[in-house]
């Protein structure tokens, strides 16, 4: 073997062991540190959400259905586009009726409901994980029931709040939910409306996604 073989042979197993293949434990002090009182996430949430365009609308678990009736109602929407197969879109339909806002339901493959979804239907309804006080933003877990469909192409997105499920941080909601054990092809964390901007910093809302984002709040 070459001398000039030998050299970078040694040069790079000096290099091995100065990196090894196992890292170190992480540390997660800084993150874990930010922490805030319970009565406290939920305003900090509203507070960074509202900044950016986010609308609030609260609500008790016997009354969400008919406030958010009356708020499509008010704002004239025609059509929201829900889940039926979940536990929540079950719900929505109980007494909808009378409503003026027709209820669509995603019970069909997307290529069926393509025509219908692009061009008239005006809202679309979503559950979510919880949300993000360090951040202010929603976790919207997609499943085949629900899929992420409902929260992007629809002009206004509905997306239900279980106040009880408030994170300090991601990496709590991911421990607290046990992300680590199963995880959807796509996991959103969405903290508004869509929004872009042009070269003259003009901002446009709606261009990628939802013009609206309207949190409906469910309080115990």
């Amino acid at each position: 073997m070459s001398d000039a073989r030998n050299s970078i042979l040694t040069k790079l197993r000096k290099t091995r062991d100065a990196h090894p293949l196992t890292p170190p434990a992480s540390d997660f002090a800084p993150i874990e540190a930010k922490q805030w009182a319970d009565e406290e996430r939920l305003p900090r949430i509203r507070r960074l959400m509202e900044a950016v365009h986010t609308e609030f609308i609260d609500a008790t678990e016997a009354d969400w259905p008919a406030m958010l009736r009356e708020f499509l109602s008010r704002e004239g929407v025609g059509s929201l586009l829900y889940a039926p197969a979940t536990d929540a879109g079950k719900r929505l339909v109980e007494g909808w009726d009378a409503a003026s806002t027709t209820l669509i339901p995603y019970d069909r493959p997307l290529e069926d409901l393509k025509p219908q979804l692009f061009e008239s239907i005006e809202a679309g309804l979503t559950t979510t994980r919880g949300a993000i006080a360090e951040t202010g933003s929603l976790i919207l877990w997609p499943t085949a029931d629900e899929p992420r469909t409902l929260s992007l192409v629809p002009h206004i997105h509905v997306a239900l709040l279980r106040a009880d499920a408030l994170f300090d941080t991601f990496l709590q909601a991911m421990r607290e939910q046990g992300w680590a054990d199963a995880m959807p092809t796509n996991v959103l964390l969405v903290s508004g409306p869509s929004k872009t901007a042009d070269i003259e910093q003009t901002l446009a809302y709606g261009v990628h996604g939802p013009k609206r984002l309207v949190v409906l709040v469910v309080h115990p």
